[in-house]
C-alpha cells in the first residue's frame, strides 16, 4: 500500500515504473551499455571512437541514398524484434539477480530524471517566451543563426559523428571527469597543507 502511495505522490516514480516494465529484452542490452558507457575498464572509450568512426566511415565511403536510410531502419526495426526473441538466449535466464535489478532500476532512474530535466529546460524556454518575448527572440535568432553557420562551414556528417562521439563518451566523462576533479582538488589541497606547516 505504501509503495502504491509513493508512486501517485512522485510522477517520477511512477514513470520510473512504466519505463522498467516497457523494455523487455532490451533490460539485458542497457545492462550491457551500463557497463560500456561509464567505462568500466581503461580499454573502452578507444574502443567505443573506434566502433562509431568504423560506423561513420562506412557511412561516408558508402554515401547512403534515403532508399539506403530506408533500409537502415527496417534493419533497425528487425533488430528490435530480435532481441525481443534472443535476449533471453544470449544473455542467460530471465531471471536476474539482485544487483543486476537494482543496476537496472538506477539505469531507469537516471534515464527519467534526464527526461525530465530535458522537459524542465523545455518548459524554462516557454517561460521566457513569455515573460521575456525580446531577450528570447534575440536568443533564438544568434543560437539559429550560429547553427546555420556552422552547418554551413562544415558537411553534416563530420558534425553528427562529433555528437554522437561526443553522447556516447558523456557518461564516461560524467563519472571520470568527476573522479580526477576530486582528485586534482584533494592534491591541491594537501599541496597547501604542506606549505602552511
Amino acid at each position: 500500500m505504501a509503495e502504491g502511495d509513493n508512486c501517485c505522490t512522485n510522477p517520477l516514480a511512477s514513470v520510473n515504473l512504466n519505463l522498467e516494465a516497457q523494455p523487455q529484452g532490451w533490460g539485458e542490452v542497457m545492462l550491457m551499455a551500463d557497463k560500456v558507457l561509464p567505462w568500466e575498464r581503461a580499454w573502452l572509450p578507444p574502443a567505443i571512437m573506434g566502433v562509431v568512426s568504423l560506423v561513420f566511415l562506412t557511412i561516408y565511403s558508402l554515401d547512403p541514398s534515403v532508399l539506403s536510410v530506408s533500409c537502415f531502419v527496417t534493419f533497425l526495426c528487425f533488430a528490435d524484434y530480435l532481441v525481443l526473441i534472443q535476449a533471453p538466449r544470449i544473455f542467460g535466464s530471465n531471471k536476474w539477480a539482485t544487483e543486476e535489478q537494482h543496476r537496472f532500476h538506477d539505469i531507469c532512474s537516471n534515464l527519467v530524471k534526464t527526461r525530465h530535466r530535458a522537459v524542465g529546460w523545455w518548459k524554462c524556454l516557454f517561460i521566457l517566451k513569455e515573460e521575456k518575448p525580446k531577450m528570447y527572440f534575440m536568443a533564438m535568432i544568434v543560437s539559429l543563426a550560429a547553427t546555420a553557420w556552422v552547418g554551413q562551414q562544415v558537411h553534416n556528417l563530420p558534425l553528427t559523428y562529433l555528437n554522437v562521439t561526443f553522447s556516447l563518451l558523456l557518461p564516461g566523462f560524467s563519472q571520470h571527469g568527476i573522479r580526477m576533479a576530486k582528485r586534482e582538488i584533494n592534491k591541491l589541497l594537501k599541496q597547501k597543507e604542506k606549505k602552511n606547516e
